[in-house]
């Protein structure tokens, strides 16, 4: 609790020094207990059923971010894309496993795991296994219910998909434009010999054969197909988008989900839902200190990560119980660190000047000292 309640009160980098500046506890005892063993994955799905959010309309989403950092000793240091500068640049990745609200487009993260560099790891395991194994250590904490994982298309792997389909979970994605497809062959099939499995190769020049749908907004057309996937080596549904709201240039797009007979339109929807999870990465790095780490081993680094992405849920959490009743406000991460901020300098000034808490707390005025400086809704 201290650790949690401390990160959303510090000005400045989130480190050991500042930490202890902060709070009650040495900065060596946060060094010693950064080793501590503990169950970010169950207390964050636990988190998230504080929110009330329903378990049938839960998403699950994966991605990875580029964390900065340097020294000869850190663990992990490697090579890793870097897509705010868009090159592969030396420091540390964090695989990250969230949920998302499908009614409140709210994410929230579960699990934070980094990835190993290449020589760290036994020959024979790719980073695309790391980040199964992520996913698989994740499956078991989670309801039944939660069915589609939606992740970029750089997990458009056959590892990938096929450990996902495995842990029951259908994969929603992104396809190159140029990926090998194969129409499904429906038609009467000879009396003799191997079963015709194949119609021709997919082309998007030619959507004859494409089912058309309703605009999922005005000039964007849609059509969809299921289609054999030859690098994945399984049937799936497309879904071709084609942008036409710019006088410009004529925008397209290919998603793609294992689930063959899911909605198109639902699959649009759910890959679009996959950007929450870069408000994560946004909040947790500016407001939550997940770049901040002076940490060099690994199990520090990643508990590191863990705290800071659930200090954020804490916030969100918080931030939803409040206004219970009320309409709902968008949430801001920088007026619940201020708000944070505000009530642990009042705490400060009661208790250094012995003053009356209840008195104090009871005033009416005492919740406008806290919202001082907060953004306005």
């Amino acid at each position: 609790m201290t650790l949690f309640s401390t990160i959303l009160v510090v000005c400045g980098n989130v480190n050991f020094t500042n930490l202890s500046r902060y709070s009650e506890l040495n900065e060596k005892t946060y060094r010693r207990h950064f080793r501590a063993d503990f169950g970010f994955t169950p207390f964050n799905v636990e988190l998230v059923k504080l929110t009330g959010e329903r378990e049938q309309a839960l998403l699950l989403v994966m991605d990875c971010s580029f964390i900065a950092k340097s020294g000869k000793a850190t663990e992990g240091l490697d090579w890793y894309w870097n897509g705010c500068a868009s090159r592969a640049e030396k420091g540390l990745e964090m695989s990250l496993v969230g949920v998302v609200d499908v009614e409140t487009e709210t994410a929230y993260a579960l699990s934070a795991q980094q990835t190993l560099a290449q020589s760290e790891i036994p020959k024979g395991i790719t980073r695309m296994g790391q980040y199964l194994y992520h996913l698989d250590a994740v499956r078991p904490h989670l309801p039944a219910q939660v069915r589609y994982v939606a992740v970029d298309g750089a997990y458009a792997k056959a590892t990938f998909v096929r450990g996902a389909v495995d842990a029951q979970l259908d994969v929603i994605s992104k396809l190159r434009l140029d990926a090998n497809l194969r129409y499904l062959y429906t038609g009467e099939q000879k009396k003799r010999g191997r079963p015709r499995k194949y119609d021709g190769k997919v082309t998007f020049t030619d959507l004859s054969r494409f089912t058309a749908f309703e605009a999922v907004q005005p000039n964007v057309d849609l059509y969809t197909q299921r289609v054999w996937h030859v690098s994945l080596k399984r049937e799936i549904r497309v879904v071709y988008l084609i942008d036409r709201r710019s006088s410009h240039r004529v925008g397209t797009c290919l998603l793609f989900s294992t689930d063959v007979d899911q909605d198109p339109q639902q699959i649009v929807r759910f890959y679009k839902l996959r950007f929450q999870i870069e408000f994560l990465f946004r909040d947790a790095k500016q407001f939550a200190g997940l770049e901040d780490c002076q940490a060099r081993d690994l199990v520090k680094t990643e508990f590191h990560f863990n705290a800071s992405l659930t200090a954020l849920n804490l916030a969100k959490v918080q931030a939803q119980q409040q206004q219970s009743g009320q309409e709902r406000v968008p949430f801001s991460m920088a007026s619940a660190k201020r708000r944070a901020l505000n009530q642990h300098l009042l705490d400060r000034f009661i208790a250094t000047l012995d003053l009356e808490p209840t008195s104090i707390k009871s005033h009416p005025n005492y919740s406008t000292l806290c919202n001082y400086g907060i953004i306005a809704a």
